[in-house]
């Protein structure tokens, strides 16, 4: 059992750190540190919390990070927590935190999408994402294709992309004559359907094999 990773990734545990462990939330800027982790230790053993203050004042600037131990636990605070705390997975270290909040701030002050939008769509790099979708006209669906030169095993495909919330059924087909592999993927919500086949095309699962996810129509209207 392991962790799939993208080609640019580097180690497991940064991965982890980066990527998949790491919430950032908003919350009132009373809140201290004990107060974040009392609010979100129901979801998971909780490594470390923070909160982003001014540099100059000492003053919450009402953003923090919440770090679980595990990836689902990461997954089931964002499902699951009031959606006043705009809870997404944080950027990864490397990039500047304080584009980072700008961006944020900017995104999260908009109004609310209609539906049950998931809180990725606030992050920068899916908003840049999904407008490239819309200038290229591709036709989105909550359903996805995985296709693979190798054969699936159904509890790592389904492991691999219940890390995205939302995950309706994974159903993974086998053609008698090939070696490949094939499956059908369904979201609940055609957000989570356009995050999964951002950060999980091209990925490497297992290391050396690429993945490749494309949309299927699943008889809705793809407009809306």
């Amino acid at each position: 059992v392991f962790i799939a990773q993208s080609r640019a990734s580097g180690s497991h545990r940064d991965l982890e750190d980066e990527e998949l462990t790491r919430i950032f939330v908003m919350i009132p800027k009373t809140y201290t540190e004990e107060d974040l982790r009392e609010k979100f230790k129901m979801y998971g053993d909780i490594e470390y919390c923070s909160i982003i203050k001014n540099k100059t004042t000492g003053e919450s600037k009402g953003l923090g990070y919440v770090r679980y131990l595990k990836p689902s636990q990461a997954a089931l605070a964002i499902e699951e927590c009031d959606r006043s705390y705009r809870a997404i997975l944080a950027e990864p270290k490397n990039k500047s935190s304080e584009s980072f909040e700008h961006d944020y701030y900017s995104n999260s002050m908009r109004p609310e999408l209609r539906g049950n939008a998931l809180p990725f769509c606030m992050q920068p790099e899916f908003c840049s994402f999904e407008k490239a979708e819309t200038r290229i006209q591709e036709p989105v669906s909550k359903r996805l294709s995985v296709i693979s030169r190798l054969p699936f095993i159904q509890e790592q495909l389904f492991a691999l992309f219940d890390l995205i919330p939302g995950l309706e059924y994974c159903d993974v087909q086998r053609d008698p004559h090939t070696n490949s592999g094939y499956a059908v993927i369904q979201y609940s919500t055609a957000a989570s359907a356009i995050y999964a086949k951002y950060k999980l095309h091209g990925f490497e699962y297992p290391s050396g094999n690429r993945l490749t996810v494309i949309f299927l129509e699943d008889g809705n209207d793809s407009s809306e």
